[in-house]
């Protein structure tokens, strides 16, 4: 690993409305929610703060609307160890919302309105390159305009800077933003989405992982919910057993993986450590509620793997 281990994340913020209801409603059904609940949310600003609750050095480049919840946005997230200076105030927009069904299991749909993260354009990225140059490592996801998703994978591969991509919500990606990215950490819906194979055993998630080799992705992470990770490094995969826990809701538990996870791989440089760490933080995410309310801090963490 580079000395430096300064990462950045660049990302969607939403604002999350949380409607907890017996199970996922039917066309044309009306249901009753017995718990509603709004937080910070957004997958950028999720992992931005799993990373920074972890104890990354981090910078987080995102844009909020100019409302007053965009501004309570950026108070919080510097409070959780990370950089905003990158973050904008887009005029004229609202900050982006995400509407959530949560039913009985701890399982979620997610409706989402882009509002200001439509703004994190290509040249967004141009304004703020310093940021990537900066730093050792960059995590994207998809919930921003690609074009600026792969402006900045363009950016770090030019500057030998680690990327690491979380392929999600899931949808077709070129053949160029792939073979610029290091690690890639799709769960088994992504990984399906990107390679044609549903991954329901061991042998799958290995076909699978071997096919975003193939792409040009030296490193892949399959995260498979309660049976843990498939991690497949140049082409040898083991599956990584989880932790059990009980189950409260799943918002933000990939999320969670992955901003952990990238922390402790910069501070280690060991694969199976820093996977250990993520899953940990994610078993004590998903037995939490909420997005944000449930990440831990780097001390919960380490208490838990005790």
């Amino acid at each position: 690993m580079q000395a430096n281990k300064k990462m950045v994340v660049l990302g969607s913020i939403n604002i999350d409305h949380v409607l907890q209801v017996p199970h996922f409603p039917r066309p044309g059904e009306t249901l009753s929610g017995k718990q509603y609940q709004m937080s910070f949310g957004g997958k950028g600003a999720n992992q931005a703060v799993a990373a920074g609750r972890s104890g990354a050095s981090i910078a987080f480049m995102a844009c909020v609307g100019e409302d007053e919840v965009g501004h309570a946005v950026r108070e919080q997230l510097a409070k959780d160890n990370i950089d905003i200076s990158a973050i904008e105030v887009t005029k004229g927009e609202a900050t982006g919302l995400a509407m959530i069904y949560l039913d009985n299991q701890g399982e979620n749909t997610i409706g989402i309105y882009p509002g200001a993260n439509a703004s994190l354009t290509k040249a967004y990225v141009e304004k703020y390159q310093q940021v990537i140059i900066d730093s050792a490592t960059l995590l994207l996801q998809l919930e921003t305009p690609l074009e600026s998703v792969l402006a900045a994978a363009r950016l770090a591969n030019q500057h030998d800077i680690l990327t690491v991509l979380n392929p999600a919500p899931a949808q077709p990606l070129s053949h160029e933003l792939l073979s610029l990215i290091d690690i890639i950490t799709p769960n088994e819906t992504e990984a399906e989405a990107l390679t044609g194979i549903s991954v329901q055993t061991d042998k799958d998630a290995e076909q699978a992982a071997r096919c975003l080799h193939n792409k040009g992705i030296d490193t892949v992470i399959i995260t498979l919910g309660s049976r843990g990770v498939w991690l497949s490094v140049k082409g040898q995969g083991q599956r990584i057993a989880g932790y059990e826990v009980t189950v409260r809701d799943t918002i933000a538990a990939g999320d969670t993986f992955n901003g952990a996870f990238l922390c402790r791989y910069i501070e280690t440089a060991d694969w199976h450590q820093a996977v250990d760490f993520a899953q940990a933080a994610a078993a004590i995410a998903v037995s939490r509620q909420g997005a944000q309310t449930s990440i831990p801090w780097r001390d919960e963490i380490i208490d838990f793997l005790k």
